[in-house]
């Protein structure tokens, strides 16, 4: 992943070059217990499972300290969601997108037909897998809140298919978008990945995947990247839609650098 952290509005972001002084990604359970008289425990948890980040910078440059008071008061950025690029992160690919499952029996919430003969199913193991009829179609994948998986001009993207596709027919293809989420271009190679730089304009990114054969083919094991060879069965950590819920601002001694600290939560829209 690019080791620096992203963050702003899909189509503006900027690049915080300055390591945080502290940094929490732990991922919120919100695993509720409860205890029977006769001492026996019952656990509730949700189906999924959200993100949460907590950010100090110490003698943050005025440029960032300020781009960073600007998300959090909601100057220019618009009333939705804010894009975090997490520089922890190895798979940008929803978590149960990553390991091919889905609450949906179509997968539609995961992916999406491009064209050709193709239907989604779930196998006995619980993974969604695509049946293809013409060696022509191809599959996308849905990031769920966005046109695709934010990006800037200039970014490396690697996209790895899922385990298991024959890299001597199948096509790992990058379709760019731009922040209308109107088509750009393509990049696209003969293999089990492809790796291409994000051209002028774009703001999104969307993973394709041709068989080039007709068969079985399952979706777990995908892999997609920012600047760093892509990784197979890597846990998806997601590039989740987030909003600023606590932010603080002390002047630094050494003016005109700032102390900043800001939390954000993952969301599925954030209005205002």
């Amino acid at each position: 992943m690019a080791r620096n952290l992203w963050i702003g509005a899909p189509g503006r972001l900027r690049e915080i070059r300055q390591a945080a002084k502290s940094w929490d990604r732990t991922a919120e359970l919100n695993v509720t217990e409860f205890k029977a008289l006769e001492g026996r425990v019952t656990t509730f948890a949700p189906t999924r499972t959200i993100r949460r980040l907590k950010l100090s910078f110490e003698w943050l440059e005025p440029a960032d300290a300020q781009h960073l008071a600007q998300l959090a008061r909601r100057v220019g950025t618009g009333r939705g969601p804010l894009v975090v690029l997490d520089p922890a992160s190895v798979n940008l690919l929803d978590p149960y997108q990553a390991a091919g499952q889905s609450d949906v029996p179509g997968g539609w919430d995961h992916w999406f037909t491009m064209n050709g003969d193709i239907a989604l199913a779930r196998n006995a193991e619980g993974i969604t897998t695509v049946d293809c009829q013409d060696a022509e179609a191809a599959i996308g994948w849905v990031h769920g809140v966005w046109a695709g998986w934010p990006v800037e001009p200039g970014m490396g993207v690697s996209w790895l298919l899922p385990a298991g596709w024959d890299p001597a027919t199948a096509t790992a293809q990058l379709d760019w978008k731009a922040a209308d989420g109107k088509f750009l271009s393509s990049s696209h190679t003969t293999g089990a990945s492809v790796t291409a730089t994000a051209p002028v304009g774009a703001a999104f990114v969307t993973p394709v995947a041709r068989p080039g054969a007709v068969g079985l083919f399952g979706l777990a094991g995908g892999c997609l990247t920012l600047d760093e060879e892509p990784v197979p069965h890597a846990l998806g950590d997601g590039c989740p839609a987030m909003a600023v819920t606590a932010y603080t601002d002390v002047p630094s001694a050494r003016l005109p650098f700032r102390n900043v600290g800001i939390d954000l939560v993952e969301v599925r829209d954030a209005a205002f």
